[in-house]
């Protein structure tokens, strides 16, 4: 990085040559007005006695091209000037305040002397007070809050918070999470997240769960919650975090991007900055994630998304022809709607996914071709996330069923994460689609990463699978398939559960281990293992889910066995036959 590239040490949302024209700005306009020079040096400008912090004029600047610099100066100072200046009454002190939610950097270095009173809330985040006047809003420092008291000042500052009016909505996010949304022309939108359970009781009519809410306050306009009291808080965790990095960049007056969970009276950060790569990641604490598994296995299916796109799980111990009948109603739904609603593709899948399950109940052979349509639409659709992630066109032409969709590009999207990629390649081996394998191949770890909360054994089986479909050394397949056994003990591997960390998720590890090794024999046993495995984890109150009619991964590694020449016994009822000896390939264009 050049010099004229570095961020200014001060002002880091410009550049040192940009700070250092901004600081020029600053003096000669205060000097031409008051006639007298300011001292403006790092991020503030000092005179007649005044410091004026030059943070929200950097960001503002940041934002428009240089030759409107010198207009935005002359607004930001002549505003000022309008403003309050101190001195008010004790009195009008109490009247008007408000707390304000202001990100960590607002009081940058010896700035931060004048406002000692202010509050650390949470990661990223400092409440202070904010004096509300007719013409402007203005930070209290420390000769004002010593007027009028601290304790007495936060108070009136809760109390005239509360009564802020603020607009609300209800929306849904793109992975279909149901959200809460503020806004409105106030400071203090975002600052209602300091009073969270009276603002969820005023906006929805109910208090806040036991398990809390997750909070974003991207600027100082908007707020968006999510109560936490089903298995939506999964989605709502990519949704919230999209949100609030979209708007975060998009707004002069950003606050925070990070996801925030208020729990107990305070706010826990959920999202952790590698700031060597400028990506960021959300890390729930150990509490959230456990509370989000359970909500989650109690509501929808383990594929992700609830499996009739209503919230309600499909149960395979039921009719099997109704239950088929109710998933292709709600797959055939969702795939009519994705040109005009492309956000739902991750619920099109899923429901596609619990079709292609569903149909195994009632044919577990997958002997009739109405199954394998149901599988090669479900491979189709988890194709389909990962090709749009990828196209560098406005639309990509993706096949589903007997149609050709035009899907809009999305780059990352919250719906394209670990989970959805490992069942799409599982499909994609199923449905011998090398084309298709090579694409998902391509989808980088980091959008994965970034995509979810998975733990670091996921992405190494990940990246493992990619480098062996792309031909690398087997040596560096070999040292990526040890890290990712390293990677999956259970003191290590955290957030995934016990039981299916080993009953599930590693059994195509280890299969894939055998496989590499070319030991027939070894496979043969570790797929009979696996299988039994398979039934333990789906039995008991499991044994309605569709995920549990077929053992996805197993048979996935049971396919490219058997393109290798590898003996496969599919007697097993998990291991329906006719995908497993590839009995449909080729049937009609996928």
């Amino acid at each position: 990085m050049i010099q004229n590239d570095l961020p200014d040490a001060h002002l880091p949302m410009l550049t040192v040559p940009q700070a250092e024209r901004l600081r020029a700005l600053v003096a000669d306009h205060l000097a031409a007005r008051r006639g007298a020079r300011p001292v403006v040096e790092g991020e503030a400008v000092t005179q007649d006695g005044h410091l004026y912090p030059l943070t929200t004029l950097a960001q503002r600047c940041r934002t428009v091209p240089e030759n409107e610099w010198p207009r935005l100066v002359a607004a930001h100072f002549t505003h000022l000037e309008d403003a309050s200046q101190g001195g008010e009454e004790r009195a009008d002190l109490l009247r008007h305040t408000r707390l304000r939610l202001l990100p960590d950097g607002a009081f940058p270095g010896r700035v931060a002397d004048h406002f000692r009173y202010a509050r650390p809330v949470a990661e990223g985040l400092l409440a202070a007070l904010a004096l509300d006047s007719p013409t402007s809003v203005r930070i209290l420092n420390d000769n004002d809050v010593a007027r009028a008291g601290l304790d007495d000042l936060w108070a009136a500052g809760r109390a005239n918070l509360l009564d802020e009016p603020v607009r609300h909505a209800e929306v849904r996010g793109r992975s279909g999470a149901p959200l809460h949304a503020l806004s409105g022309d106030s400071h203090f939108v975002a600052s209602k997240a300091l009073v969270l359970p009276e603002l969820a009781r005023a906006v929805t009519g109910r208090e806040l769960p036991e398990a809390g809410a997750l909070v974003v306050v991207p600027t100082r306009h908007l707020l968006a919650f999510h109560p936490i009291v089903d298995g939506t808080a999964v989605d709502a965790v990519n949704d919230l975090s999209e949100y609030a990095v979209r708007a975060y960049e998009d707004e002069t007056a950003s606050i925070s991007p990070l996801l925030y969970w208020w729990h107990q009276g305070r706010l826990v950060c959920l999202t952790v900055v590698d700031h060597e790569s400028r990506s960021m990641s959300v890390r729930p604490p150990q509490e959230l994630l456990e509370t989000m598994k359970r909500l989650r296995a109690e509501q929808t299916t383990s594929s992700g998304s609830p499996a009739d796109g209503t919230g309600e799980p499909v149960r395979t111990d039921e009719d099997p022809a109704r239950v088929i009948e109710e998933s292709a109603r709600a797959a055939g739904e969702l795939i009519g709607r994705l040109e005009q609603d492309p956000g739902r593709l991750g619920d099109a899948f899923a429901a596609a996914l619990t079709l292609a399950h569903a149909r195994c109940a009632a044919d577990p052979d997958a002997a009739m071709v109405e199954t394998w349509e149901a599988w090669v639409t479900a491979m189709q659709l988890g194709s389909a996330i990962f090709t749009t992630t990828l196209a560098r066109e406005d639309t990509v032409p993706c096949r589903i069923g007997d149609r050709v969709l035009d899907l809009p590009a999305t780059g990352p999207a919250p719906y394209a994460n670990a989970r959805a990629w490992l069942d799409a390649w599982w499909l994609a081996l199923i449905c011998r689609e090398g084309d298709r394998l090579a694409t998902l191949s391509r989808v980088p770890l980091d959008d994965l990463r970034r995509a979810g909360t998975e733990d670091d054994y996921v992405f190494h089986w990940i990246d493992t699978l990619q480098s062996h479909w792309l031909r690398r050394p087997m040596d560096d397949v070999v040292a990526k398939l040890v890290a990712t056994m390293e990677t999956s003990h259970p003191n290590v591997a955290t957030r995934t559960p016990r039981d299916f960390l080993d009953l599930v998720d590693y059994q195509p590890v280890a299969l894939f281990h055998r496989l590499i090794t070319g030991d027939k024999a070894a496979f043969a046993g570790a797929l009979t293992e696996a299988l039994a495995l398979h039934e333990r984890y789906w039995d008991g109150p499991r044994s309605g889910d569709p995920r549990g009619r077929v053992a996805l991964g197993p048979l996935a590694m049971a396919c490219l066995a058997g393109d290798w020449e590898f003996p496969v016994d599919t007697a097993s009822p998990y291991l329906p036959k006719h995908l497993a000896v590839r009995s449909w390939w080729g049937e009609f264009p996928t």
